[in-house]
C-alpha cells in the first residue's frame, strides 16, 4: 500500500442548486428538472413534469454535507458541475442561458464560500454558440476554473465547426473542458437493465473523444485542456481497433484529420473512475499518471464513492499517486496547489 497524506482533489463530482426555480411554469414547456423537497426527511425528489427522475440526498446540494464525507475519505477539494440532466440543451436558446446562468452562479457561490474546498466548473446553452461564448467570458469572471459539457449536443458531435468558437474562446480563456456522457446512442432500446449507464455511457465518451479526436480538434486548438471522464469511456482500450480503421480505411476515417489517433495520447486527460485496477494500469501504460485525474462522480452510486482508495492499492510509485491525486488535476484546471493549502 502506498502512502500518501498531500494534496487530494476530486476531479469529478456533480452538485445541484438546494432550490431550482419552476422553469417549466416560467418558460410555458416541459422537460426541466422540478424539485419536490420531502416533509419528513432531508430527501428530495428530482422530476421532469410528473415523471420522476430521481431521489437524492443533502450530499447533492448542501456544501458543508460534502465537505464533512470528503473528510472521511481523507480528500480536502472536490471540482463541482452540476448534473447532466439539468444541462437543457433542448431548450429554447434564451431559455436554457438564462438556465445555465443560474446553476453557474449557485456553483461560484459555493466556490466562494469554500475556496480551500471547492473548484467549479460551469455550464452552457451549448444550443447556442454566441451565448456560449458570451457565457464562458462571465464564467472566468465569477471565478470558475473551466465547463462541463455533454458528449453530444443534440446528437451533433463536438468536431462539429458550429463549435469551434467555443473551444477557441475556452482556450484564449484558459478554461478547462470536461467532457460528461449525455443523450446516449440507443437510449430507448437499451434500457433494460441499466444499460444505458452501463453500457451507454462508456460508448457516448467513447464517441465524443474519437470525434474530436478524427476532426482535428487538437490540431486547431492545441492548447485545450480536455477531460473526458470515466477514464475515457472505452477509447484507450480500443485505441487499437481506432487505429487499424484509420490506417486500413483511411478514405473513411482520416478524411479531417491526417494524424494516427495514438499520437494524441498524452494531449489530454482522462479520470481515473474504472472501478477495475487492472484497467488503470492499463490506462497509466498508455497516457501516464501525468494525465490521470483522480474521480468519483460523487454522490452518486455508480461512482467511486470511496474517492480513489483503491489507488493506493495498486502499487504505484509516489509520485504516480501524487500525479493522480493532486498534480494532474492541477495541470488540467490551470491552478496553482498554493491556492490550497
Amino acid at each position: 500500500m502506498t502512502d500518501y497524506s498531500g494534496l487530494k482533489i476530486d476531479s469529478h463530482t456533480h452538485i445541484m442548486p438546494r432550490h431550482i426555480p419552476d422553469f417549466a411554469k416560467k418558460f410555458g414547456y416541459e422537460g426541466f428538472i422540478m424539485l419536490h423537497h420531502h416533509d419528513h426527511d432531508d430527501k428530495v425528489d428530482m422530476m421532469q413534469g410528473d415523471k420522476f427522475f430521481r431521489t437524492v440526498e443533502p450530499n447533492l446540494f448542501d456544501p458543508q454535507t460534502r465537505i464533512d464525507d470528503y473528510k472521511l475519505n481523507h480528500t480536502q477539494v472536490q471540482v463541482i458541475c452540476t448534473v447532466p440532466v439539468l444541462f437543457a440543451y433542448f431548450a429554447k436558446p434564451e431559455h436554457g442561458y438564462e438556465v445555465a446562468k443560474f446553476l453557474n452562479d449557485d456553483i461560484a457561490q459555493t466556490v466562494h464560500d469554500n475556496p480551500k474546498n471547492y473548484i467549479g466548473l460551469g455550464t452552457l446553452p451549448m444550443q447556442d454558440v454566441d451565448l456560449s461564448v458570451k457565457e464562458l467570458h462571465r464564467i472566468k469572471k465569477i471565478g470558475l476554473a473551466g465547463i462541463q459539457i455533454g458528449s453530444n449536443i443534440n446528437d451533433m458531435n463536438l468536431n462539429e465547426e458550429v463549435f469551434f468558437p467555443i473551444w477557441k474562446t475556452c482556450q484564449e480563456l484558459g478554461l478547462a473542458i470536461m467532457v460528461h456522457p449525455w443523450n446516449m446512442m440507443g437510449f430507448n432500446e437499451i434500457k433494460k437493465y441499466w444499460l444505458p449507464w452501463l453500457v451507454g455511457m462508456p460508448a457516448e465518451t467513447t464517441r465524443a473523444a474519437a470525434s474530436m479526436i478524427f476532426g482535428g480538434v487538437f490540431e486547431k486548438f492545441p492548447a485545450l485542456r480536455v477531460m473526458f471522464s470515466h477514464a475515457g469511456g472505452s477509447l484507450i482500450p480500443t485505441i487499437g481497433r481506432l487505429e487499424h480503421g484509420f490506417n486500413c480505411r483511411p478514405d473513411l476515417v482520416a478524411v479531417d484529420n491526417p494524424h494516427n489517433p495514438r499520437n494524441y495520447f498524452g494531449k489530454f486527460w482522462v479520470d481515473s473512475i474504472t472501478h477495475d485496477p487492472d484497467l488503470l494500469h492499463y490506462i497509466i501504460k498508455q497516457i501516464g499518471t501525468e494525465r490521470i485525474t483522480l474521480g468519483s462522480d460523487y454522490p452518486f452510486p455508480l461512482g467511486d464513492l470511496e474517492i480513489g482508495k483503491f489507488i493506493l492499492d495498486m502499487g504505484l510509485t509516489p509520485k504516480q499517486v501524487e500525479d493522480i491525486y493532486c498534480n494532474s488535476p492541477l495541470e488540467w484546471l490551470g491552478l496553482n496547489k498554493s491556492q490550497f493549502l
